[in-house]
């Protein structure tokens, strides 16, 4: 792992202000607001695969869409070494278009040249193990066929910061196991990645450090090996029921998670950091 930094984020905070019609003639609309991240700093660095571990709704997918510049936060900053890549299990393919079509859309969509996206479409449609369905509506694919589409076009071109969201889950485990080593390749180049799971297992046997995010917070940052262990253990008693249990474990990790002070350079923004 080298030490030069890929993603700075610092005090980052997230709100959504919602509406909806009063119940009651004449109230007008009622407003509320959901804190999705609160105060969430960390630094990741090449060479490093970093899990994001948290319960649905704790600010995950969120956090990887602010990363990547597909929203904005509502306070801190995010300060990135190149344009990250984000690949999700909701990436737009067209359903009505055939896999080989999408697979050119997606390369022309990613920036490059038609003549690149000639050279390149073969090997994509070979590394998602398409070549006999490739000509088929991808309506027609499964779900874990689309997968493989999605991470294949995602994942043909070099990408210093790869965020992955939930991708891996919807495939069997030979995708899983090529997807690792794909992104292993990523690493060895000095590139960081980023993977969302709802499975700790994921997290643990593809990266070497892990966030755990709790109601927007960050309350544990260390290696995946040991805080996967813990996270299960936690999803466990939620699981079955023992809230008590449960609600102990949440308090003793954060008791021990200190936030990393984070000072810059300089505050002056460059072209790839966003606000």
């Amino acid at each position: 792992m080298s030490n030069r930094p890929t993603v700075v984020v610092r005090d980052l905070s997230k709100t959504y202000r919602l509406t909806s019609s009063g119940s009651t003639r004449g109230l007008g609309r009622k407003s509320a607001s959901v804190d999705a991240l609160k105060s969430v700093s960390f630094v990741s660095y090449r060479g490093e695969s970093v899990g994001i571990l948290g319960k649905n709704g704790s600010g995950k997918s969120t956090l990887l869409r602010i990363i990547a510049g597909n929203e904005s936060p509502t306070s801190g900053l995010v300060r990135v070494s190149t344009e990250p890549r984000l690949l999700g299990v909701s990436a737009a393919l067209q359903g009505a278009l055939t896999g080989r079509e999408n697979v050119r859309l997606g390369l022309l969509a990613m920036g490059l040249h038609p003549d690149e996206v000639a050279q390149l479409e073969d090997s994509v449609i070979e590394w998602a193990d398409l070549t006999d369905s490739i000509d088929r509506p991808l309506r027609t694919y499964s779900s874990g066929m689309s997968a493989r589409l999605k991470f294949s076009i995602a994942t043909s071109v070099r990408a210093e910061i790869l965020l992955v969201d939930e991708a891996l889950s919807t495939g069997d485990s030979t995708f899983t196991s090529k997807a690792k080593k794909r992104m292993d390749s990523f690493l060895e180049e000095s590139g960081t990645v980023f993977l969302v799971s709802h499975g700790a297992k994921t997290i643990q046997d593809n990266c070497s450090r892990a966030l755990w995010l709790h109601e927007g917070e960050i309350i544990a940052d260390g290696p995946a090996e040991s805080l996967t262990k813990r996270y299960r253990v936690w999803s466990n008693r939620a699981a079955t029921g023992k809230d008590d249990e449960a609600e102990k474990i949440i308090r003793e990790t954060a008791a021990t998670y200190t936030p990393p002070t984070i000072r810059l350079s300089s505050e002056t923004a460059p072209a790839n950091t966003r606000r």
